[in-house]
C-alpha cells in the first residue's frame, strides 16, 4: 500500500472522476489502482498478470487509470513539484521508493516536446 505522504502528494494532482453512465462493478479506488500500478511496474509483470487477489483491481483498470493520469498530466506535475530525493539519486527516501528522475531531464525533456 502506498503510504499516506506519497498519496497526499499525489491524490490532489488526480482528475475528477466522472459519473457513472451506466450501472456496473464499483470503481475501485484511485489509491488501489496507484498500488498496482506501481506493482506492474516494480516487478515488470504483464498488465493482465496482475493478480486480482491482491485487491487492485484488473491489470486493465490499472492501465486505463495510468493512461488517464499520463494524459492528465499528473507524473509530469507530480516530477516538476517534488523536492529533490534525499539517499540515492532517482529513489524517495522511505518504503515507497519511487524512482523519480533529476528535476534537470524532466525539464530538458519537457522543454523539447514545445
Amino acid at each position: 500500500m502506498v503510504s499516506d505522504e506519497p498519496w497526499s502528494l499525489i491524490e490532489p494532482l488526480l482528475p475528477e472522476q466522472a459519473p457513472k453512465l451506466v450501472e456496473g462493478r464499483p470503481r475501485v479506488p484511485d489509491r488501489q489502482a496507484l498500488c498496482g500500478i506501481l506493482f506492474v511496474l516494480h516487478t515488470g509483470i504483464q498488465w493482465e498478470l496482475l493478480p486480482q487477489e491482491l485487491g487492485f483491481g484488473s491489470g486493465m483498470t490499472c492501465w486505463r487509470r495510468l493512461a488517464a493520469w499520463n494524459e492528465a498530466g499528473v507524473w509530469q506535475t507530480l516530477l516538476l513539484n517534488k523536492p529533490a530525493p534525499e539517499g540515492p539519486a532517482g529513489l524517495v527516501a522511505g518504503d515507497d521508493r519511487l524512482p523519480i528522475p533529476p528535476r534537470d531531464v524532466v525539464e530538458m525533456n519537457r522543454g523539447a516536446h514545445r
